[in-house]
């Protein structure tokens, strides 16, 4: 339903890489803007000067365009420092109406006062009517009675007893606003009515409930999406987890196929389906419709909705694809010895056995190398006594022979035959002609690899591969 008065906000901190995390955030966000009508604010949150880079706000926006959301896709970016004057402003108007207060009181001064040493700050500077001063804090006071009740979109009715709650410092003795107030006089100013983000903000959220109401504001619609957890169930963590959209990014993986996958953590779009444009799930997105219940980020099934997107490629756009990473920096072979047509047509049959677009050079670098690169335990499996000289011997002598069409069709037959009179099936004819000629036991199919090699260059291959097995 078009609500063109709907207004998100994506709010990552310059920190750090950008996590898959943030990444999810971000689509929750732009999805409701976009089907509403509404609009996705991007205000960058680099209030942690020690920490904030210009670099990660520049990795924030490339990954951000990666995913699809570029910058007609958004109102922004603004920068949270920018508004720090504000910020300061919100906070000494809060003290003026007391709904805060100064506080000179220290943790061990906090905790020496209590028998419990992990119960928060006990109010006792609430009367003592300090004013502002080197080492005072401004805390916000928490009104008696309570509880403040949050109706969260994807969690239900939450409610936090006042009693739990402390009053909470809202600027420091400098007079500098603390995240939490900075983040809802940001909020407020620009006018955004939904707060979609993860589940590890919920517990700031009845302190930000009660500040929006104090400074006079209806309170934003509440919406906090499921931690994403790895195969363990514990939280996704940059320590230990591969988190990073741009290691993402780097090894292959297509936005288009990340995009469908970070969508459906934690949401269906129905009738079995998964495998969808994000341009359908548009429609079909409901906050509501979103489990609460931690959600499996599984790289396995990423990989694999990566190779489905990858195999409904045009075979043109699979290539334009891949071209990253056939000449850029790390190849294995010389840039000059790359050829453009001979990857151009063994294209379609890398394209069915890739699953992220890096895989695609050692699956092809046999065609572009000088020789292959053997792969010892490969090597090793293939050229077993009674089958690696004699084969090799078989099909040197098979496929020197001129009258052979160096078509894939024939050089498979002409193999055959060949391990038929060594008693061996096809299958096991094969793996060491394979090895010999790409230096591995897997890869693309052979005879459409032989053909695409050459005559002279397949038979120089076979002749240094028995000539270092019978030395």
């Amino acid at each position: 339903m078009t609500d063109t008065s709907i207004r998100t906000r994506f709010a990552p901190s310059p920190t750090g890489m950008f996590h898959v995390g943030n990444a999810r955030s971000l689509l929750l966000n732009w999805v409701v803007a976009r089907q509403s009508g509404g609009t996705m604010v991007l205000r960058i949150e680099d209030t942690d000067a020690a920490r904030s880079r210009p670099e990660w706000t520049e990795g924030i926006l490339a990954a951000m365009a990666w995913l699809g959301v570029d910058s007609t896709q958004y109102e922004g970016p603004y920068s949270q420092t920018d508004a720090a004057d504000k910020h300061t402003e919100a906070a000494q108007g809060l003290r003026k109406e007391g709904l805060a207060y100064y506080c000179d009181c220290t943790r061990d001064q906090v905790q020496a006062r209590r028998d419990n040493p992990n119960l928060g700050y006990d109010g006792f500077c609430r009367d003592r009517v300090l004013d502002a001063g080197p080492g005072r804090a401004l805390r916000f006071r928490i009104p008696e009675g309570g509880p403040t009740v949050v109706e969260d979109q994807i969690r239900g009715r939450v409610e936090f007893p006042h009693d739990a709650l402390e009053d909470f410092v809202i600027a420091r003795g400098d007079g500098t606003a603390l995240f939490v107030l900075a983040n809802v006089v940001d909020d407020v100013q620009m006018g955004i009515t939904h707060v979609i983000r993860g589940e590890e903000h919920l517990s700031n959220t009845p302190k930000q409930q009660l500040l929006w109401e104090a400074l006079g504001h209806i309170p934003p619609v509440w919406a906090h999406a499921p931690v994403l957890v790895n195969d363990k169930r514990q939280k996704l963590s940059k320590r230990r987890d591969k988190v990073a959209m741009e290691s993402y990014q780097a090894e292959g993986y297509l936005p288009e196929a990340m995009v469908n996958y970070l969508m459906l953590l934690g949401w269906a779009p129905g009738e079995d389906r998964e495998i969808m444009p994000i341009e359908e799930m548009i429609p079909l997105f409901h906050l509501v419709d979103v489990n609460s219940s931690p959600a499996f980020f599984d790289e396995k099934k990423l990989r694999a909705f990566n190779g489905d997107y990858i195999r409904a490629l045009e075979v043109d756009e699979f290539v334009k694809r891949c071209a990253p990473y056939l000449g850029g920096e790390g190849v294995p072979w010389r840039i000059e010895d790359f050829d453009a047509d001979v990857f151009a047509q063994i294209a379609p049959l890398a394209q069915s056995r890739v699953a992220v677009l890096s895989e695609i050079v050692p699956n092809v670098d046999f065609l572009f190398l000088d020789a292959p690169v053997f792969d010892e335990k490969s090597w090793a499996k293939a050229m077993k006594p009674g089958v690696g000289v004699e084969i090799l011997t078989a099909a040197i002598a098979s496929y020197s022979d001129e009258a052979l069409s160096w078509d894939a069709e024939s050089l498979k037959g002409a193999l055959e035959q060949a391990g038929a009179a060594q008693g061996l099936k096809l299958g096991k004819a094969q793996a060491p002609v394979r090895v010999a000629v790409t230096g591995r036991t897997v890869g693309l199919p052979l005879f459409e690899s032989l053909e695409l090699l050459g005559r002279e260059r397949t038979l120089t291959r076979l002749k240094a591969a028995l000539n270092r097995l019978s030395s």
